[in-house]
């Protein structure tokens, strides 16, 4: 992303304006047999603290796809766009009870 797009969040270790960005995160999958890359995430990062997060919502869009859908056909790299298109072989995740 460029500067002219990114927007600004307020960081939630430091409550310092952060900006949007993305960033490649690995992912050990729900069945602990492997971990994944996965590139172009979502991220908040703060200039001020020097972190770099995934949002709450964004670990838990990654974590319910990755108990939605046929891991064994998921590459050692993905994108996470890729990743959220995948076909899903359940409509949602039955074991989130608080969503």
């Amino acid at each position: 992303m460029d500067n002219k797009t990114k927007k600004e969040q307020v960081c939630d270790w430091c409550s310092s304006l952060a900006e949007e960005e993305q960033h490649t995160v690995f992912w050990e999958l729900p069945d602990g047999t492997r971990a994944i890359e996965i590139s172009n995430v979502p991220c908040i990062h703060c200039s001020s603290c020097g972190m770099i997060y995934s949002t709450d919502k964004i670990t838990k869009d990654i974590e319910d796809q990755l108990l939605l859908v046929d891991t064994k056909q998921i590459p050692k790299t993905i994108n996470y766009n890729e990743l959220m298109s995948l076909p899903r072989l359940l409509k949602r995740n039955y074991f989130d009870f608080f969503s």
